[in-house]
C-alpha cells in the first residue's frame, strides 16, 4: 500500500478515536479536569533475584525506564500515572544483578518532551547506554540534532490506549522524514488489537521500526491469533522491521514464570533471528503482575535455546541497532 493510503486509513482512525473522545470528554471539562486524580503505580521488586543464567559478555537490556527523581526530573501534569521513584542508583544495580552491561533507556510517556533523565544518565554510562527520545514539532532541528550526539538512537510514539491512544499522524509523519536525516529508528508501542489497522502504516514506513513487548499480543489467543500473524508476516518479510522480546508479563494469562509467553518469543527468533532484542522493561510501569527481573532474564535460554542465538538477541542485534559504529 501507498504511504498516501496508509495516512489516510490512519487518518480515519484517529478522526473516529477523537471524535469519540470529545463526545465522551465534555461532562468533565471545567473544574472536573482540574480535580482528575492521577493514579500512583507500585515500584518495581526490589529484591531482584540472582540468575541463574548467565549472559554472554556485551548484553543488553533494550527496553528500559528511568524514573526520577521526581524532584529533579518532575513528571508532565499531562501524565496517566505516577510511578515511585526507581532512578539511576537502582537501574545500574539491577543490572550488575543481572549480568547486563548495556541498556536502552526509553523515555516515558510521563516525561513529555523532557528527555533530559535519559541524555543525563547516558552521559554518566561510559558509552553503555543509549536512548529513546519523545519528540515532536516542538523540538527544533537544532535540539534533534543534540539528542543524536547525547546518544540517542530512536524515537517513540504510544499508541496504547491507557496511555492516551493514537497520536497526530501529521505530527507522525513529519517526525519520520525528520529523524530519517539522523539515521534513526522508531520504536513503537501497540495494543495488540490494534496492529491488523496499522498493518498499512507499518508496510510503508521508510525507516526501521521497533515494535515494543511483542505488539503486547494475548497468549490466551494462541499463537494463530491474527495480530501475532501480522507481527510474524511483517518480521518475516520487511527487513525495517524489529521486535522486543520484552514484556512476557503483558503477553501471559497464567502469570509468574510467564511461561505461556516463551512459544511467542521462540516463533519471532525463528522467524529472524537477526532482527529481535531482549528487553526486561523495568521497573514495570502498569502492569497486573509485578514480575522479578532475576526471573526475566532466565527466560532467556527458554526463548532461545541455541547459545547463537541468545548472543545475537542479547549482543549482536542491540549493537548493530544501536552502536552501528561497532558493528
Amino acid at each position: 500500500m501507498k504511504r498516501r493510503d496508509a495516512l489516510n486509513t490512519m487518518a480515519g482512525l484517529v478522526g473516529a478515536a477523537l471524535a469519540t473522545a470529545v463526545t465522551g470528554s465534555r461532562a468533565a471539562d471545567g473544574d472536573a479536569a482540574a480535580k482528575k486524580v492521577i493514579p500512583m503505580i507500585p515500584p518495581p521488586d526490589r529484591n531482584t533475584k540472582t540468575p541463574k543464567y548467565k549472559a554472554p559478555p556485551g548484553s543488553c537490556d533494550t527496553h528500559t525506564h528511568i524514573f526520577g527523581p521526581a524532584a529533579r526530573y518532575p513528571y508532565s501534569p499531562k501524565r496517566s500515572y505516577t510511578p515511585p521513584d526507581s532512578g539511576l542508583d537502582d537501574f545500574r544495580e539491577l543490572h550488575a544483578r543481572i549480568g547486563v552491561e548495556r541498556a536502552v533507556i526509553v523515555n516515558a510517556s510521563l516525561y513529555g518532551n523532557d528527555n533530559r533523565v535519559v541524555t543525563d544518565a547516558i552521559a554518566q554510562s561510559g558509552g553503555h547506554y543509549r536512548g529513546i527520545a519523545n519528540v515532536d514539532d516542538s523540538v527544533s532541528d537544532a535540539q534533534l540534532q543534540a539528542l543524536d550526539r547525547g546518544g540517542i538512537r530512536g524515537c517513540r510514539f504510544n499508541f496504547v490506549k491507557h496511555l492516551g491512544g493514537f497520536p497526530d499522524m501529521a505530527v507522525f509523519d513529519r517526525t519520520i522524514k525528520r529523524i530519517a536525516k539522523l539515521g534513526w529508528h522508531v520504536d513503537l508501542h501497540f495494543d495488540a488489537i490494534d496492529l491488523p489497522s496499522f498493518y498499512p502504516l507499518l508496510d510503508s514506513l521508510p525507516i526501521p521500526y521497533l515494535i515494543d513487548h511483542m505488539g503486547r499480543v494475548q497468549a490466551s489467543d494462541g499463537l494463530d491469533q491474527k495480530p501475532f500473524k501480522i507481527l510474524t508476516d511483517l518480521l518475516a518479510r520487511d527487513r525495517q522491521c524489529y521486535v522486543k522480546i520484552s514484556g512476557p508479563e503483558r503477553v501471559s494469562a497464567t502469570g509468574a514464570p510467564f511461561h505461556d509467553a516463551v512459544p511467542f518469543a521462540r516463533k519471532l527468533i525463528e522467524t529472524a533471528p537477526d532482527r529481535v532484542l531482549w528487553g526486561s522493561d523495568w521497573p514495570h510501569p502498569n502492569v497486573k503482575v509485578m514480575p522479578n527481573d532475576g526471573d526475566l532474564i532466565d527466560l532467556v535460554p527458554l526463548y532461545a535455546p541455541d547459545a547463537a542465538d541468545q548472543r545475537r538477541l542479547l549482543v549482536d542485534n542491540p549493537r548493530r541497532l544501536y552502536w552501528p559504529e561497532e558493528a
